[in-house]
């Protein structure tokens, strides 16, 4: 295993963190976030955001909001 290096580590870094990397770049990458804190802490932000969207996404839109958000897909629709 090597270091991957701060490049290629924030490059594969979503990939990475939703587990969509092969198992070399994993362990390379997971090695890399071990000993550099400016890679940790990025992957962490990212980690981060990304766990604050997934949980907001489970939440229901208000009904007064979908259906605006749907009148409108319909007039976007009916024009083309």
């Amino acid at each position: 295993m090597t270091d991957c290096g701060c490049e290629k580590a924030r490059k594969d870094l979503e990939e990475y963190l939703r587990n969509e990397v092969c198992k070399t770049a994993e362990a390379d990458i997971r090695a890399h976030l071990e000993s550099c804190p400016g890679c940790r802490d990025e992957a962490l932000v990212s980690r981060t955001l990304t766990e604050v969207l997934a949980r907001s996404c489970k939440e229901a839109a208000p009904e007064e909001l979908r259906l605006l958000v749907l009148s409108r897909l319909r007039e976007v629709q009916a024009a083309h």
